[in-house]
């Protein structure tokens, strides 16, 4: 069965933010090292990104590594920032072929800077592209992009180049890593776990939550339809009620 054939291409979620989690897990049920989890999580980046781009979803972001993860040790987080490197370039040519926008958020001058420099590179190289925008969350932690905010923010009143009484929503959204992004519509996050850890706090006010036993490495374009399925079945009322949706 084509689960593609069961979704509202006129309904699908804007934004879809996943969290990607289960790799440890999945390399331990084999026998193996906590990295070739992560070496085996390519498959279903691509395939994620694929189906979204099937049904015409703008934007995708992937909580890549966050700030607390600099606290794994050391032998982790250098493979894990060598893997970011290599399957960047590896998938270079497949964004230009597919029509796919790299953008990053978070914290990204904490990461080397070789991985810093390709990254930059891929989202030069990628910025005409316009079929999807593909964001990788990096030494990313959402208190952490608030904080941030509201500091540029303070600065902008205390310098007069901002009102106090005309701060607002839009305000708080244009000083975020995310200012150029829709709000997150559907959460995705596998393997079980169902917390939001720290990831896009403000951005998922509204969001959709789902949460899945799959582990990452086995998450394949069918389960990334079930999730927009789901969404697609629940009413979304924003603070109104049923009967003012109906009417």
């Amino acid at each position: 069965m084509d689960k593609k054939l069961h979704i509202d291409l006129q309904r699908v979620p804007k934004h879809v933010a996943i969290i990607m989690d289960g790799n440890g897990r999945w390399a331990k049920g084999k026998g193996m090292s906590r990295v070739f989890g992560h070496r085996n999580a390519l498959t279903a980046v691509r395939e994620s990104v694929k189906a979204a781009s099937q049904i015409n979803i703008e934007a995708i972001t992937l909580y890549a590594f966050s700030t607390e993860n600099w606290n794994r040790p050391k032998l982790e987080v250098d493979a894990l920032m060598r893997l970011l490197i290599n399957s960047l370039k590896k998938e270079l040519p497949d964004f230009q072929k597919n029509g796919v926008k790299v953008n990053a958020i978070g914290d990204i001058e904490s990461l080397p800077k070789k991985a810093q420099n390709v990254l930059n590179d891929v989202i030069f190289q990628t910025k005409a592209n316009t079929e999807i925008t593909l964001s990788f969350a990096l030494s990313y932690g959402s208190r952490e992009e608030i904080v941030n905010a509201i500091k540029k923010i303070s600065k902008k009143v205390v310098n007069k180049e901002l009102d106090l009484e005309k701060i607002d929503e839009n305000t708080i959204n244009n000083h975020l890593y995310t200012f150029n992004l829709p709000n997150v519509d559907l959460m995705i996050r596998t393997s079980g776990e169902q917390r939001i850890s720290n990831f896009l706090l403000w951005q998922m006010a509204y969001a959709e939550l789902y949460f899945t036993d799959i582990l990452w490495p086995d998450f394949r374009q069918e389960h990334f339809y079930d999730a927009v399925i789901e969404y697609q079945n629940r009413e979304r009322r924003f603070g109104k009620t049923s009967e003012q949706l109906t009417e």
